[in-house]
């Protein structure tokens, strides 16, 4: 998660400063969260089938083949080739991160306490430990590429990680699922109602993190603070990359409290089920007091670009609640026997929602700009309360097929 974090930063500060627009910027992307969805959906089956622990050394591998396939990249190719290796590249990296993530998720169903809020906790607190990992990731990456620059970069990155997964290999415990043989692909398509209403909230609901955290964001925090000098361009950078990685740390540390501030120890699931609803329609009203705020003013001003952070921490604390609520509920519907194909099934709506934000994003703020980026949020979580509004107590129940 920390080269993960580190390598977004990296691909689009550095673009950006060769002059790519929002929307070339999104494009880059796009094949990591296409990638993301073909992975989860698939991941959850190579899980089942050939182990978890197989799943997780795959992951990391292929991000240490990725660090060192982005360092190839030669600033003399054309635009349109440079698209699209760094697309190849970053589809490789998303396939990376989603077998890892997978894996590391679907274990903890396995391995938590069955008694009171011991799964919530558990869930919160890997969530949000990876959380904070990657927004570390986010200002490593703004910081290498300020001191190191991008290709050395990407090479230490890849370095470490190959050090991480030869400990990992050597050190992994025993008592992991092996995986079966006789696991079918068509069983990742989950036949539970409430899976399927809880991974179309997901899709809405990182939908409207994304489409202004990928481009929105950084591209508007660029304009404000850079005045187009080298100098200007490092100290942005570094300014971007510690407001990114703050974001995410303070979202991660809210992930894992998540459990004390909702009282789960004292809540049943149905009460927990229906506080998916609530939290997701407090979110809703963020983005859009801060889009009104953003298109009242018209132009970049200190007090409003104040405002913007304090708005979007409120915006990362009451995110990361549903998020914390949405990661537990997925391990609560599911069945020990096929956790991998839900996880998998769920993580591929996360990664649909990562795709439709990130796609919107580098619209949205070539259209409207900030204000455009942060309205469709609020539409986007408000549809994510509608569909959380679905989830109902009887765990039972099975759509039709």
């Amino acid at each position: 998660m920390l080269s993960d974090g580190a390598l977004r930063m990296l691909v689009l500060l550095h673009f950006h400063t060769l002059g790519f627009s929002p929307v070339q910027l999104a494009y880059l992307f796009v094949l990591y969260e296409v990638a993301g969805m073909v992975t989860n959906l698939s991941a959850g089956w190579i899980a089942a089938r050939f182990g978890l622990t197989s799943t997780l050394y795959a992951g990391l591998g292929l991000q240490v083949v990725a660090l060192v396939t982005l360092a190839q990249l030669d600033p003399n190719w054309q635009i349109a080739t440079s698209v699209a290796f760094v697309m190849a590249v970053q589809g490789l990296s998303g396939v990376a991160k989603d077998l890892a993530k997978m894996a590391s998720k679907s274990a903890v169903k396995l391995l938590a306490p069955k008694d009171g809020d011991g799964l919530f906790r558990w869930v919160a607190v890997l969530t949000g430990s990876k959380n904070a990992v990657k927004g570390l990731g986010f200002l490593l990456g703004a910081g290498l590429l300020a001191t190191a620059g991008f290709v050395w970069a990407t090479l230490v990155m890849a370095a470490v990680l190959a050090v991480i997964l030869i400990a990992v290999l050597i050190a992994m415990p025993v008592g992991l699922p092996r995986g079966r043989k006789g696991a079918k692909f068509s069983e990742v398509f989950s036949k539970s109602v409430n899976i399927n209403w809880l991974s179309a909230a997901r899709v809405f609901l990182f939908g409207a993190r994304d489409v202004w955290f990928v481009v929105g964001i950084p591209v508007y925090f660029y304009a404000v603070f850079s005045d187009g000098s080298e100098d200007g361009n490092r100290a942005a950078f570094f300014l971007i990359g510690s407001f990114m990685a703050v974001w995410i740390i303070f979202y991660g540390a809210i992930q894992a409290s998540a459990p004390r501030l909702l009282r789960a120890a004292t809540r049943s699931e149905g009460e927990l089920i229906a506080a998916a609803r609530h939290w997701a329609a407090a979110l809703a009203v963020v983005p859009a007091i801060l889009a009104a705020a953003v298109l009242a003013v018209g132009s970049p001003a200190p007090w409003l670009t104040v405002a913007v952070v304090i708005g979007l921490l409120v915006f990362g604390a009451l995110f990361a609640v549903n998020s914390s609520l949405h990661s537990y509920l997925i391990l609560a519907f599911s069945k020990d026997e096929r956790v991998t194909m839900d996880v998998g099934f769920y993580y591929m709506a996360n990664a649909s929602g990562r795709l439709l934000g990130t796609v919107l994003s580098g619209l949205t703020y070539q259209i409207g700009g900030l204000p455009a980026c942060l309205g469709t949020a609020a539409v986007m979580v408000s549809l994510s309360a509608l569909a959380a509004g679905r989830l109902s107590s009887d765990t039972n129940q099975e759509a039709s097929v």
